[in-house]
């Protein structure tokens, strides 16, 4: 199998911040490289060396830099926008700058150029009983009696070809009903909400902390026939941000979905039971294997009943009401 090489450029107190976003992905193969370790290491140990390579001291200067490895095929590109979404996520919340301009490089090309590396693996997927997922530059070889969702996934999460996402979708074909409203924390590529609306919800709020999503989100809704007057998406945290949660808050919701990480789910439960109509389902996925009963317990402590728990490979989803 290939790999690709991801490197997040930060600093000596954001390794420990960075490190637990990229293993609450799953990622836990890490190599770390820190200036003020490494110079530590030499001091420590000076009596041992004769001399210290120039070349690894030079690499060694400069800004401390996680990295990892993900594997070169579709679950690691998707993989790859979950890394960028909550690191800039992280970045939100880093008012201090104490954790560097966490920027990402990929086998040394630049976030930029990410969306048309999905072009080489991406290719439709059936999903549940009703969908299938097609990315736009492809053609269906053959009629379908399916619901297809058109997607350019650009640099957003949410392609169908991950594991949260397909639990996510799974229920969602469950619980959406004809006439009622969703709303998508965390959206991505807009995935979640925009087939929500072809599966018959009359409308769709969708909210993710990274703008970029914003553009990507209403770009496949049109892309589907989805118009604005049924489809709202914004950007911004919706726990911390007052614009945010006014909009949101405009409506209650049959069926609320969040496929991110187990962390953001846990402090996302309050905010998300708030918004929800008597009697409505939360989804949320994202949950790495060994996190679920910490996120059903603390759904349970917000007054969510657990209804249903899904597992997939190394992933889980958690339906309540």
């Amino acid at each position: 199998m290939d790999w690709i090489k991801v490197t997040i450029y930060t600093t000596s107190s954001g390794i420990e911040p960075v490190s637990g976003r990229l293993m609450q992905l799953g990622i836990t193969g890490l190599v770390i490289e820190d200036e003020n370790e490494f110079n530590d290491f030499l001091e420590e140990t000076k009596d041992f060396w004769d001399y210290v390579d120039d070349g690894l001291i030079e690499h060694m200067k400069g800004e401390t830099r996680v990295i990892a490895y993900v594997s070169d095929d579709i679950s690691g590109r998707e993989l790859l926008t979950g890394i960028r979404g909550s690191i800039s996520e992280l970045a939100e919340t880093d008012a201090d700058n104490a954790f560097g301009r966490l920027e990402i490089e990929i086998e040394g090309t630049r976030t930029e150029d990410w969306a048309n590396a999905w072009k080489k693996y991406f290719h439709p997927i059936e999903i549940g009983e009703r969908l299938l997922i097609k990315p736009e530059w492809e053609e269906l070889r053959a009629p379908t009696d399916r619901i297809v969702f058109n997607i350019n996934p650009g640099m957003s999460f949410g392609t169908g070809s991950h594991q949260t996402t397909q639990l996510c979708l799974e229920q969602l074909e469950r619980y959406i009903t004809p006439g009622c409203r969703m709303l998508d924390l965390g959206c991505g590529s807009g995935i979640l909400s925009v087939i929500s609306l072809l599966l018959g919800a009359k409308e769709a709020v969708a909210v993710d902390i990274d703008p970029n999503c914003v553009d990507t989100a209403y770009e496949n809704a049109a892309m589907n026939g989805i118009d604005k007057s049924v489809y709202t998406v914004i950007s911004g945290n919706v726990v911390t941000d007052p614009k945010v949660r006014e909009i949101i808050s405009r409506h209650k919701y049959e069926v609320v979905a969040a496929n991110i990480v187990a962390d953001v789910i846990i402090g996302l439960a309050p905010a998300a039971r708030g918004y929800m109509k008597d009697g409505g389902v939360f989804i949320a996925s994202g949950i790495i294997d060994g996190r679920q009963e910490e996120v059903k317990a603390a759904l349970e402590a917000c007054g969510f009943n657990v209804i249903d728990m899904n597992r997939r490979k190394d992933w889980w989803s958690v339906v309540c009401k």
